[in-house]
């Protein structure tokens, strides 16, 4: 039989698995805010001369080399993430499904369903993810123009102007990731919000289908918290404690970011007959 510790630590292996790959993510975004220091940093120090254009380059050289490692990483840690991580995560919450209904895991296997969901969410959160890699990379390179451009401009033998590093670093915040309001958050709290609603609504996916083709249920039970509502935060429909289709499920598995939606097996009880025997 299923005990409350198990439960307990199917969450919190999921929570580890979400820090995990927030850490990873997050040092790997950390080879372009170094890069962007050190330039910044070798450009201040470059000083009129003959030998300051060639300096020049060889700092833009080092900075295009590290936005390629940037590059690789980020986009190295994506493939694994949709490859890897992901399925990892749905079958977490396949598994966490059985183990409410207290059914062996053994009974579950990759179905034609389960991998047609995976694939879906997995192709989903792949394109994101490279979407920002992609919008990084732009603005790295934007930055590094206009770096480059006041660099030479104080080199040049018309202006000495003092090389302001701090205002090209908070023009060209390459540390944040831009949202779709224009509101810039710092890349570590948009990795933990991205990569917990993605491994969050993947494994709930996973709970929930399980419920439908392993239990063989049409509805399950939500676990919420007590005042969020279904389909967003604010929601007046409140989800805690309701029983929900399994449509209904598969097309709102989270709710927010940090949602701590779950979802638990309903059987429904069998009709009784009047005058039937009991």
């Amino acid at each position: 039989m299923t005990t409350p510790t198990r439960r307990r630590t199917l969450r919190a292996r999921l929570l580890d698995f979400i820090r995990d790959a927030t850490g990873r993510l997050t040092a790997a975004w950390r080879i372009l805010t170094t890069a962007q220091n050190r330039l910044l940093d070798t450009l201040a120090a470059i000083r009129p001369g003959r030998s300051a254009s060639a300096r020049i380059r060889a700092a833009q050289l080092v900075f295009q080399r590290a936005v390629a490692d940037f590059n690789r990483a980020v986009g190295a840690f994506t493939e694994r993430w949709a490859a890897t991580d992901l399925p990892l995560a749905y079958r977490e919450g396949a598994f966490g499904m059985l183990d409410r209904a207290d059914r062996p895991r053994r009974m579950w296997s990759w179905t034609a369903r389960h991998q047609a969901s995976i694939t879906n969410l997995s192709s989903q959160y792949y394109a994101d993810l490279m979407g920002r890699l992609q919008e990084a990379v732009r603005r790295a390179q934007a930055f590094l123009r206009a770096a480059v451009e006041a660099a030479r401009a104080r080199a040049s033998r018309f202006e000495y102007g003092t090389f302001n590093r701090d205002t090209l670093r908070e023009e060209h915040p390459l540390g944040t990731v831009i949202y779709a309001n224009d509101a810039r958050h710092p890349v570590e709290a948009w990795a933990a919000s991205a990569l917990s609603w993605q491994a969050v609504t993947t494994a709930n996916a996973g709970a929930v289908t399980t419920a439908y083709e392993q239990l063989g249920t049409t509805q399950v039970k939500v676990r919420d918290g007590a005042g969020c509502g279904w389909s967003s935060h604010k929601d007046p429909d409140r989800a805690d404690g309701t029983i929900r289709d399994i449509d209904d499920a598969l097309a709102h598995p989270t709710a927010h970011a940090h949602c701590v939606r779950e979802f638990l097996p309903h059987f429904e009880r069998p009709t009784l007959v009047p005058g039937a025997a009991t």
